[in-house]
């Protein structure tokens, strides 16, 4: 099977959600999955299942349905799930700490390693319960250089974002999960993601309203 690199943006967010739902279809047992079964478990219609499996070539066979096994393993070599990804964290306030607390390999083969403040903070050479090292901004970029870390977790206020992102962009960092509601200008060859929880909280306040 093979990928096509010009899949649509909102097929490219679902297949994290496809993974997890082969994950579950596997611990339950289902050797067998149809389109209407994982769209069903996804929220989503059939069509939009197959229309974005279709980017990926031949997923299944009509009338037999979606080997779950196979394309549990298959989305997990999309996603790079089969080695540990290391992460670093920068901005260690409420989320920052949230997140640092957030057991993600338990979930994915995803962890945070280290986190970052400014030199002046006193969790600073402080370590998590969980063994994760809090270290002063300016040794950022030697931390990046010795571990090889390409994934960056942005947690600080929005005043100081792009000061950050254009850091952690000249120590090498080529992806980015921003928290701070502003848009983030990097090279192309940088990729941003960004969470808005006001505005994800906005949206579902919209959508209660419209449902009264």
């Amino acid at each position: 099977m093979t990928t096509d690199k010009s899949i649509p943006k909102a097929t490219a967010k679902r297949l994290s959600f496809y993974y997890r739902i082969f994950k579950r279809f596997n611990t339950d047992n289902i050797e067998k999955a149809s389109s209407k079964q994982i769209a069903d478990a996804m929220g989503i219609d059939s069509a939009t299942v197959r229309r974005d499996f279709s980017y990926f070539g031949e997923l299944g066979r009509r009338g037999f349905g979606y080997d779950v096994k196979k394309l549990m393993n298959f989305f997990a070599d999309i996603l790079n799930d089969h080695s540990t990804t290391a992460v670093l964290l920068v901005g260690c306030g409420n989320i920052g700490r949230a997140l640092l607390h957030y057991r993600f390999h338990d979930r994915n083969k995803m962890q945070i390693v280290m986190a970052f403040d400014t030199d002046d903070n006193e969790l600073v050479g402080q370590t998590t319960s969980d063994g994760i090292p809090i270290y002063g901004i300016s040794t950022l970029k030697e931390h990046v250089k010795e571990s090889g870390i390409e994934t960056a977790i942005l947690t600080v206020p929005s005043t100081k974002a792009q000061e950050v992102a254009d850091y952690l962009v000249s120590a090498g960092i080529r992806g980015i999960l921003s928290f701070s509601p502003v848009h983030l200008s990097v090279p192309k060859d940088t990729i941003v993601q960004y969470v808005d929880l006001t505005s994800e909280l906005q949206t579902l306040l919209y959508f209660m309203n419209q449902s009264k």
